[in-house]
C-alpha cells in the first residue's frame, strides 16, 4: 500500500499526460455546444487565465474539484471565454470549503465548495442545476453529459464551450482500471469511442437526466474517467451551506 501511495504522489505531482493525472482542458470527440444551453456551468479564472470549470448549484454557491483550489474568479453566463458577452457575470469568491478528507495523493474526495462574494443574477444565462435527492449509486449504463473550454485535440484550442456525452461504467468494472475507487467516485466514459477521454474541465459538472452526478476528477489519457461522486458528499455539502449561510 506504501508503494501505490508514492506512485500515486508521483503521478499527481508530474501531471504526465500519459498516466494518472487531475483531467485536463479536453472534450475529444464532442461538439461546440449550443451557446447558453448549460446555464449552470462556470469559468474559473485565475489570474490572466482560466484553469478549471465549475457549476453553480445554490444561489451563491459554485461547486467544483478540490485539486482546482486556488485564487479564483468565477465567470458566470459564459460561451466564448475571448468575447465581451453582456451575458457574463464575473464574481469574487468569498470563502473557500475544500472537503476536510481531500486526499491529493489518491485524489479522494475531490470537492470545493466555493461561496460567491454575492448571489449572481439569475437568468435564461445563468441557472442553478439540481443536486441528487439521495445517496443512491446510478446504474451502469445512464447516459450523461460534460462540457469544458479548452483543448478539443491534442494541438487545437477552442474558447468556446464544448460537449460530449459519456455513460456511467459499472463499478467493478471500473475496478479494474482504478482498484482504489471508493464510494465517492464514480466512472464514465465511452465504451466504444474516444468520446471525452473522459476529459472535460477538471472541476465541471457530469449532468446525468437534468441532475448533476459527478465532478470531472481525475484519469489516465483514455475512458473511462473518475468523477466525484456528489450524491455521496450530500451530507457534507448541506453542513457547509448551513455553516456559512
Amino acid at each position: 500500500m506504501g508503494n501505490l501511495r508514492n506512485v500515486l504522489l508521483f503521478l499527481t505531482v508530474s501531471f504526465s499526460s500519459a498516466l494518472l493525472h487531475p483531467l485536463q482542458s479536453q472534450i475529444i470527440g464532442g461538439h461546440e455546444a449550443k451557446p447558453h444551453s448549460r446555464p449552470y456551468i462556470a469559468a474559473l479564472k485565475v489570474g490572466d487565465g482560466y484553469g478549471c470549470g465549475g457549476f453553480l448549484v445554490a444561489p451563491q454557491w459554485v461547486m467544483t474539484a478540490a485539486h482546482c483550489m486556488d485564487d479564483i474568479t468565477v465567470v458566470l453566463g459564459a460561451h466564448d471565454l475571448t468575447a465581451l458577452e453582456e451575458s457574463q457575470q464575473v464574481i469574487g469568491v468569498r470563502s473557500y470549503h475544500v472537503h476536510p478528507e481531500y486526499n491529493p495523493m489518491s485524489i479522494a474526495n475531490d470537492i470545493l465548495l466555493m461561496k460567491l462574494e454575492f448571489e449572481p443574477v439569475l437568468n435564461k444565462n445563468v441557472q442553478i442545476v439540481p443536486l441528487p435527492k439521495s445517496g443512491g449509486d446510478l446504474p451502469a449504463g445512464t447516459s450523461c453529459s460534460i462540457a469544458g473550454w479548452g483543448l478539443i485535440d491534442e494541438d487545437k484550442v477552442t474558447p468556446r464551450l464544448f460537449e460530449t456525452n459519456v455513460d456511467i461504467y459499472n463499478r467493478r468494472k471500473c475496478r479494474m482500471v482504478y482498484p482504489w475507487l471508493d464510494d465517492g467516485m464514480i466512472c464514465a466514459g465511452s465504451h466504444k469511442q474516444l468520446l471525452d477521454t473522459s476529459q472535460g474541465d477538471s472541476g465541471g459538472p457530469m449532468v446525468c437526466n437534468g441532475v448533476v452526478h459527478g465532478i470531472v476528477s481525475f484519469g489516465y489519457s483514455s475512458p473511462p474517467g473518475v468523477y466525484s461522486r456528489i450524491a455521496h458528499f450530500l451530507p457534507w455539502i448541506q453542513k457547509v451551506m448551513e455553516s456559512d449561510p
